[in-house]
């Protein structure tokens, strides 16, 4: 069992293999006031133990690199299917990977 300041442990074989896949982004920033989403898409060109999933971004964002941190348990198979992005209104079809985080603003 791992501790809340443990990593899952890093396997660069099953991280390789990863590249080339079409990963599915959602972001929930969560604020005292609102919450806000983010979604994206796009490939993943690289990606290592120190910094993480380079990931080449499609559509709306086409030609803007994202960063994801290296943890390979936030991404899981996606089920075959057409994915709409609420807030683009595009439609992404069999991506291989979808990746969810939430990022919690500080406490003051």
């Amino acid at each position: 069992m791992m501790g809340d300041d443990e990593q899952p442990e890093w396997d660069q074989t099953i991280a390789d293999a990863m590249i080339g896949a079409v990963v599915l982004i959602g972001v929930t920033y969560v604020h005292p006031e609102a919450d806000t989403r983010e979604q994206m898409y796009g490939v993943i060109d690289s990606v290592d133990e120190i910094d993480g999933f380079e990931i080449i971004l499609s559509g709306a964002r086409e030609g803007e690199t994202y960063r994801l941190p290296p943890d390979l348990q936030s991404f899981e198979r996606a089920p075959p299917g057409d994915y709409r992005l609420r807030s683009t209104g595009e439609t992404v079809t069999d991506p291989e990977y979808i990746s969810q985080w939430t990022v919690r603003a500080p406490a003051n």
